[in-house]
């Protein structure tokens, strides 16, 4: 096994060429660093050495309740104590108020060194998103600094058996008793529904208050305690069985008129869900680059140590070298895609923009992460088909970051009907990389198609190749910044190189396009 390094370096780099080009005012990239160093430093020591062990012994159920793999609860309390549960919490609640972008950093890293065990802890940060949007003052005061303190943890209870991306078939109802709320119905699915790590967990349950499809839907607060200490009417009835992310308990949860309160207005949730899962998709985007990193690492190091042929080590065979340097290219593309997006989250100025890019660096980063991790395999040939490195491992877990959150068709056909019958996501994201790629080929093809789109009969037919179009763009659209910020890296010419393996990516797929 090749001990997990933190890329602290790629990171920085993606963060001072491409995360400053969003107009953030007064971001101090270093301070965002410095975080990332401290942070490294932990997740190397504490919580790398877990991830095969979590593979191997999982998650598992025992009297309704799940137990965590060993060593997994003594590093959550070491992470607890040295305050990284409230990195992005306001300060008004516990929480130390850091930024998006370091956020950003501090997760990739997380998810790189484990990716099971930042899952338990991932949706934290959006929970606090929407208490900050939609809870009333005494929600926020009571739920906040435990979510900081991480005394709590967070669930997003949504996915149904029968309503899987089809929300309007949700089922699970909630009916009002007086001031308060019973909740009752099986939600599957569950990241994190249950488990010993923290003291209490935060259930934020999508429930039908009436029958009026999507617009009859709430969103709750439902504790794993009610509010005179008992444990609420919240079951574990299963841990799904699932060929990655062993140690992430994935549960079917069953509400028997559990106890809990509204958040937001009623008929509301839907909205108000959006706010935890938007956060929820850029934080997955980030967890493909940190597999697509994670993945090259490992094929460097490995074909950098193991000679074939000739004296020669397999790094020098011309199609091992041409694979190590698409996973590279890959995995720094990605990155600066999700950098860019957290940055334009940040300065917070640009919401059209911003609804464009967050689909756009899920899916592509994503994607990245499969195809690194394949490449892996093919690097290191029979070892990396064994678990002895590690490869399969990153394989299996990086396969559901395509899927859950929105797989990534459903967010192509968001892209192709909704975002662009919109028209000003795409107009924003025109002017963003026109001011960048005006002449190229890239920015050509992609008007043509986005052209061919809007006269489209049937834009859903167009749906995955306009996503990879549009990806692509926004990918040549990264590496030309970091391509002339390619000093700011100790090896310059190792960016320079890459670049143009990225740059031979542009051919734009708009044969399907121009038949239309």
């Amino acid at each position: 096994m090749i001990p997990f390094r933190a890329p602290l370096e790629d990171i920085a780099f993606g963060l001072r060429a491409v995360a400053t080009q969003a107009g953030m005012q007064n971001w101090d990239a270093e301070f965002s660093v410095e975080i990332a160093g401290h942070f490294a430093a932990f997740a190397e020591a504490e919580l790398a050495p877990l991830n095969s062990v979590g593979d191997r012994e999982g998650a598992r159920l025992e009297n309704s309740r799940v137990r965590m793999p060993k060593g997994f609860g003594e590093a959550y309390r070491l992470w607890q104590e040295q305050g990284w549960s409230g990195l992005a919490a306001p300060e008004a609640f516990g929480g130390q108020g850091a930024d998006n972008l370091t956020q950003a950093a501090v997760s990739e890293i997380f998810s790189g060194a484990n990716h099971a065990f930042q899952m338990t802890a991932a949706l934290v940060p959006g929970a606090i998103r929407v208490l900050l949007r939609y809870g009333s003052e005494a929600q926020q005061q009571q739920n906040i600094p435990p979510l900081a303190s991480g005394a709590w943890l967070s669930t997003m209870a949504m996915t149904e058996a029968e309503a899987g991306s089809d929300l309007s078939r949700i089922r699970c109802r909630a009916d009002a008793h007086g001031d308060s709320w019973a909740i009752t119905g099986d939600k599957i699915f569950i990241s994190g529904g249950d488990h010993d790590l923290s003291d209490g967990i935060l259930h934020l349950v999508l429930a039908r208050t009436s029958e009026e499809g999507i617009s009859g839907l709430s969103l709750f607060l439902c504790r794993s305690e009610r509010q005179d200490g008992s444990r609420n009417a919240v079951m574990v009835t299963r841990i799904e069985e699932k060929m990655g992310l062993h140690a992430s308990p994935t549960c079917q949860l069953r509400f028997d008129a559990a106890e809990a309160e509204l958040i937001g207005k009623e008929g509301g949730g839907l909205m108000a869900m959006f706010t935890m899962m938007n956060h929820a998709r850029l934080d997955v985007a980030l967890q493909g680059v940190a597999h697509a990193a994670r993945a090259t690492d490992i094929a460097r190091t490995y074909a950098g140590e193991r000679v074939q042929g000739k004296g020669l080590t397999l790094d020098q065979h011309p199609d091992v070298a041409r694979m190590l340097d698409e996973m590279d290219a890959l995995s720094l593309g990605a990155r600066g895609i999700a950098h860019f997006a957290m940055g334009v989250l940040q300065a917070g100025d640009a919401p059209d923009l911003l609804e464009i890019l967050t689909p756009i660096a899920k899916v592509f980063c994503t994607d990245a992460a499969s195809k690194a991790a394949d490449l892996g395999i093919q690097v290191l040939g029979g070892y990396g088909y064994l678990e002895e490195y590690g490869m399969a491992q990153i394989w299996r877990d990086s396969r559901i970051c395509r899927i859950y959150e929105g797989a990534n068709g459903i967010h192509a056909l968001t892209l192709a009907t909704r975002l662009t019958k919109q028209k000003n996501p795409l107009d924003a994201l025109d002017a963003t990389c026109g001011a960048v790629l005006e002449g190229s080929e890239i920015l050509a093809g992609w008007r043509r198609a986005r052209t061919a789109l809007e006269g489209s009969q049937e834009p859903r037919e167009l749906a995955d190749a306009f996503m990879h179009i549009t990806a692509e763009l926004v990918h040549q659209f990264v590496w030309s910044h970091m391509a002339a910020n390619a000093e700011q890296h100790s090896d310059t010419a190792r960016i320079l190189r890459l670049a143009e393996v990225a740059k031979r990516r542009q051919h734009p797929p708009s044969i399907c396009f121009d038949a239309k």
